[in-house]
C-alpha cells in the first residue's frame, strides 16, 4: 500500500469507505511521500506525522462504528498557512505572525474535517501572500517540482508545489488576484477559483479583514484531476454562520448550452503563442466534443476591472500593509506594495464607493455576457510561468509580471469564478487555459474542464530535483 499516495481523492476516498485501506495507512503513504520529496520544494513548512495520523484513526474508528466519515473520507489533504488550522500558527508567511497560534478551524479546514479529510501538512505562500512567487523569511523558497527555475506560482505556491509532487490528493489555495489560478499553472495542475461566498472563510486569530479583501479573496482547491476538484469543492462548500459572504447557492445549476467563447488578445493583452496554440487545442477539444466556440475579440472591461481590483483590494488599509511590510523587511512584498502605489493614491472615501460602485456595472455587462456564451476560455497569464523571482529584478520585469496577470486580476473584481485546466507542457514550461463561467456557476467552469481534460494527457506526479 506504500503508493497510495498516487491514488486520485475520488478513487482513494472510495478505497478508504470500502475498507480496501484503512485512512492510517493512506496517511502513513502521503506522510512517506512528504519525507522523501518536500525537502527538494518546501512545498509544506509546518506538519505533525502523529496529529495526521490521529486525525486518520478517528476516520477508521467512524467506519469501524458503521458511520458515515464524509466524501473526502481518509484522503490526505494539505492547507495554506494562511488559513486557522487549530493548534498551528496562521504565519500568512511573515515572522510577524509565527506566534498567532489558531484555536479553532478556519470554516474551510472545518469542512474538509466534516468530510473526512486528514490534513497532513500546511503549504507555503510569499510574505502576506502578496506575489505570484513563493518565499519569505520566516519559511524559506518554495520551488516549482517540474523546474526548479521556474516559479511555483504565488500566493498558493506551497499547495501547487505540494501536489504537483504527490503531496496530499488535494490542495487548499486561496485567491485574490490568481492565488490558486497562477501556482496551478505554473505547477502544471488544476485550481478551482469559487466564486465569491461561495466556500465559507474566517479567521477568528486575526482581525476581520478590510471591506476589499472580504469581497475579492476566496478558498478553493488545486489537484491533479477535475473530478478531484469537484469532490474538494464539495467538502469545502459546506456552510458555515461565521462567514456573512456566505451563499447557499446550489453547487449545480440549471441547464446550460454548450456554448464557449474564445477570447485569445483579451483588451489587447499580448498572449505569447504556447498560450495562444494551448487555448486553441483548448477550443478544439471542446468543439470535437459537441460544443459551439466562437473566437470573440471584444469581451466586457477586464483591463479596467484589474485596475479597480488593485485600487480596492490595495487602497482599503494600504499604508497599514506597507507598514508592516517594512517592519517584516520582506523584499518581495516590498516590492509588490510600492509598485502599486500609483493605483491608491488619493484614494478617499467619494472615490472609493465610485469603485464599488462601477463594481456592479462591470458585473452586469459580465453577467449578460455568460448568459450567452456561458464559458469563457482565456489565457490564465499571457506568458509561460515566469523564472523564478522575475519581479525583483528590476522596475521593467516588474512591470512585466503584473501586465502579463490581467486577466487573474480582473475576474476577481466580479466576483466570478475561474479553473485553470492543465495542458501539458510546451518547451519544458507547465502550461495551461483558464475556464470561466458566470457566479455560482462552478459546474460550468468543471463540466468544460472535465471536457478539456478527457482530450488530453493526465497531469503526471512531478518527481522534483534539487535546484
Amino acid at each position: 500500500m506504500s503508493d497510495l499516495w498516487r491514488l486520485s481523492a475520488v478513487e482513494l476516498a472510495a478505497r478508504v469507505r470500502r475498507r480496501e485501506v484503512s485512512a492510517v495507512e493512506a496517511a502513513q503513504s502521503a506522510l512517506a511521500r512528504l519525507d522523501a520529496v518536500n525537502p527538494r520544494i518546501n512545498a509544506v513548512v509546518d506538519h505533525r506525522a502523529e496529529d495526521a495520523l490521529a486525525q486518520a484513526a478517528r476516520v477508521d474508528a467512524a467506519l469501524a462504528r458503521g458511520e458515515d466519515p464524509g466524501a473526502l473520507a481518509g484522503v490526505p489533504v494539505t492547507v495554506k498557512v494562511n488559513v486557522d488550522q487549530a493548534g498551528f500558527a496562521t504565519t500568512n508567511g511573515v515572522t510577524l505572525q509565527k506566534d498567532v497560534i489558531a484555536a479553532v478551524d478556519n470554516p474551510v479546514v472545518a469542512n474538509l474535517r466534516k468530510a473526512g479529510a486528514v490534513i497532513v501538512g500546511r503549504t507555503n505562500t510569499p510574505a502576506f501572500s502578496l506575489r505570484w512567487f513563493t518565499g519569505n523569511l520566516l519559511h524559506g523558497d518554495t520551488l516549482n517540482p517540474r523546474n526548479p527555475a521556474l516559479t511555483p506560482g504565488g500566493s498558493s505556491g506551497g499547495a501547487a508545489s505540494a501536489v504537483a509532487a504527490g503531496i496530499g490528493h488535494l490542495a487548499h489555495g486561496t485567491d485574490i488576484a490568481g492565488s490558486i489560478r497562477y501556482p496551478a499553472y505554473a505547477c502544471g495542475v488544476h485550481g478551482l477559483r469559487p466564486s465569491l461566498g461561495r466556500v465559507p472563510a474566517y479567521n477568528a486569530s486575526l482581525p476581520e479583514r478590510t471591506i476589499g479583501g472580504q469581497i475579492t479573496a476566496v478558498s478553493g482547491p488545486l489537484g491533479r484531476s477535475i473530478a478531484d476538484l469537484r469532490l474538494g469543492l464539495a467538502a469545502m462548500a459546506a456552510p458555515d454562520p461565521r462567514d456573512p459572504w456566505w451563499v447557499p447557492a446550489p453547487l449545480e445549476g440549471p441547464a446550460a448550452p454548450r456554448r464557449a467563447a474564445l477570447c485569445l488578445n483579451p483588451d489587447g493583452m499580448q498572449t505569447e503563442p504556447a498560450v495562444v496554440k494551448a487555448l486553441q487545442d483548448a477550443a478544439r477539444r471542446l468543439s470535437e466534443a459537441g460544443w459551439s466556440v466562437d473566437t470573440v475579440d471584444t469581451l466586457p472591461p477586464l483591463r479596467e476591472a484589474a485596475d479597480l481590483q488593485i485600487r480596492m483590494w490595495m487602497a482599503d488599509g494600504y499604508e497599514g500593509m506597507v507598514e508592516a511590510a517594512r517592519k517584516e523587511g520582506d523584499r518581495g512584498a516590498l516590492a509588490a506594495l510600492e509598485g502599486q502605489r500609483e493605483h491608491v493614491a488619493g484614494m478617499d472615501l467619494a472615490k472609493f464607493s465610485a469603485v464599488l460602485t462601477r463594481r456592479a456595472t462591470l458585473t452586469r455587462l459580465w453577467e449578460l455576457f455568460l448568459a450567452d456564451y456561458p464559458v469563457l476560455l482565456l489565457p490564465v497569464s499571457a506568458e509561460l510561468p515566469f523564472e523564478d523571482n522575475l519581479d525583483l529584478q528590476g522596475e521593467a520585469a516588474y512591470r512585466r509580471v503584473w501586465r502579463a496577470q490581467m486577466t487573474q486580476i480582473g475576474l476577481p473584481f466580479m466576483g466570478l469564478p475561474g479553473l485553470t485546466v492543465a495542458m501539458g507542457s510546451a518547451g519544458g514550461s507547465p502550461v495551461g487555459v483558464q475556464v470561466v463561467a458566470g457566479r455560482y456557476r462552478e459546474d460550468l467552469c468543471l463540466a468544460a474542464g472535465e471536457v478539456i481534460e478527457a482530450a488530453g494527457p493526465a497531469v503526471e506526479i512531478a518527481e522534483p530535483v534539487a535546484r
